[in-house]
């Protein structure tokens, strides 16, 4: 079967993230001790000649960790899995329904440790050649589901920094009712600089991280 055919605003993204370093994408590099494997996708796809958009959706607040936060799909490493492709596909089946023969996977980024879970994340990213609806399969672990267009992504009004109470500051975005922080933002925020989408915004606007909800108990 012929691979479809990429749209021209895959370059220079495309040829940019292939070799480049995990500094490039995330701060915060990975300790010397073991880390749990996993993976996300980062899925890019195109509506009726719109422009770019990407898949996110967003946690459960009945999570133990990054409850209720915007995230792109994928998890934990499953011994079945046979490699980071595998992972990514297979929890964004699991969470959103996505089918993977909809999906073709461009690239792998470098891991990235997040530090709060101590996961080895590995980021794949993928053309969504065939879109077709996607929802919470699991209602317990995702709350909603959307595609965020990369015009929105940039806009300046919808760019900032958030201040954790950690101290750590980093970039965030503002966009259909999302904020976007943390791992996620980190990750977006690189992509679109390489892929030359990235607007003027004021870097100088740094806010407080909004209080995250409480995990509620399980019965």
């Amino acid at each position: 079967m012929t691979a479809p055919k990429l749209p021209a605003w895959w370059e220079p993204l495309l040829g940019r993230v292939r070799g480049a370093s995990a500094e490039e994408f995330f701060r915060v590099r990975a300790p010397d001790r073991a880390a749990r494997p996993s993976a996300v996708l980062v899925l890019l796809g195109e509506e009726d000649g719109a422009g770019p958009d990407v898949l996110m959706l967003q946690r459960a607040a009945t999570l133990r960790t990054h409850a209720g936060q915007p995230a792109f799909p994928g998890g934990a490493r499953d011994p079945g899995d046979a490699d980071a492709v595998a992972t990514a596909l297979r929890e964004a089946y699991e969470e959103v329904g996505l089918d993977p023969t909809s999906v073709t996977v461009l690239a792998t980024l470098p891991p990235l440790w997040i530090s709060v879970s101590n996961f080895l994340v590995t980021p794949v990213l993928a053309w969504w050649h065939r879109p077709h609806p996607v929802h919470p399969r699991e209602p317990a672990e995702v709350a909603h589901v959307t595609r965020l267009p990369v015009a929105e992504l940039v806009d300046p009004a919808n760019r900032l920094r958030v201040r954790h109470p950690s101290g750590y500051v980093g970039a965030a975005f503002q966009a259909r009712g999302m904020l976007v922080w943390g791992f996620t933002a980190g990750v977006l925020s690189a992509l679109l600089d390489m892929a030359g989408w990235s607007r003027p915004w004021p870097t100088d606007r740094v806010e407080d991280l909004p209080p995250q909800p409480e995990p509620t108990p399980t019965p």
